[in-house]
């Protein structure tokens, strides 16, 4: 009983730091941590495990610094799958913030998995004008991308020779903070029938399993979670998963604690009253 009414006189500055330390050390030490592989997670993965060698994906950077927790993880456990596959990714950018995200994911991924620029992957970097260059591209990508993020002619690179329009596009993966999906979907899905993968963040992917049931897109990540199951589909548990076990270790001590707190407010209340009775 003492044990709980020292804890209720506990200096808050403590608990503070537990919950920091609970936070940190599951990022650095990133212990192993069960993580079970939805069904809309896993359809994206597999979408992409069937296409043929050589087949352009089309990435599109619409998050920007704020999101990175969530967006980060999986764009690198994407490119890892797209250059084990021997796929070509194409990185475009609609939230002019992400582009140092993009090209850092990109170019990080790329290094470790031995590709070569304008062989294997390119970066165009941002656009203004978002709806013009959806239904754009499904003419001439030219039309808005003659040159890369460097101003290097398009033409100039080896696998955008044939690259024209959606039709040369095996399929297009948004990483959405915002309704910028939405877009997408509207004209590069409704008007161009391009296939469509999304990573959203928790907060937006609920909106968007309506179009995952209907079969507009084929595959939704929601979430640090969703990017916690796909490092787990390619085998590369990285910081998606350390994120889900602080958050979940975190959670599970803000309840101990919040347990803790009301069994000593009651027991002291009752001593109070105990107290007051005599």
């Amino acid at each position: 009983m003492n044990f709980f009414l020292k804890l209720s006189k506990i200096d808050r500055r403590f608990i503070y730091l537990f919950i920091a330390l609970v936070v940190v050390l599951p990022l650095i030490l990133k212990p192993k941590f069960p993580v079970v592989v939805s069904k809309p997670v896993q359809d994206v993965y597999d979408y992409i495990e069937k296409l043929p060698e050589g087949s352009n994906v089309l990435i599109s950077i619409d998050y920007d610094a704020a999101s990175m927790p969530e967006q980060q993880p999986f764009l690198e456990a994407l490119l890892r799958q797209l250059f084990k596959n021997k796929l070509k990714p194409i990185l475009i950018v609609q939230w002019q913030l992400g582009a140092p995200l993009g090209t850092m994911g990109l170019e990080k991924i790329a290094k470790e998995m031995g590709a070569e620029y304008g062989k294997d992957y390119i970066n165009l970097g941002y656009r203004p004008g978002y709806v013009a260059q959806m239904v754009g591209i499904g003419k001439e990508i030219r039309d808005f991308f003659k040159v890369d993020y460097k101003n290097i002619p398009l033409d100039s690179f080896p696998m955008m020779k044939n690259v024209h329009n959606y039709n040369d596009i095996a399929l297009l993966v948004g990483l959405e903070a915002g309704a910028t999906y939405l877009a997408w979907i509207e004209y590069a899905g409704g008007r161009f029938k391009q296939k469509i993968a999304l990573a959203l963040n928790a907060v937006s992917a609920p909106d968007a399993y309506y179009f995952y049931q209907s079969g507009q897109i084929v595959g939704l990540v929601g979430g640090m979670k969703g990017a916690a199951e796909y490092e787990v589909l390619v085998d590369k548990p990285d910081l998606a998963v350390a994120g889900m076990a602080s958050q979940s270790y975190s959670h599970l001590v803000i309840i101990l604690f919040i347990i803790l707190g009301n069994i000593a407010y009651f027991i002291e209340k009752g001593m109070k009253n105990k107290e007051g009775g005599k």
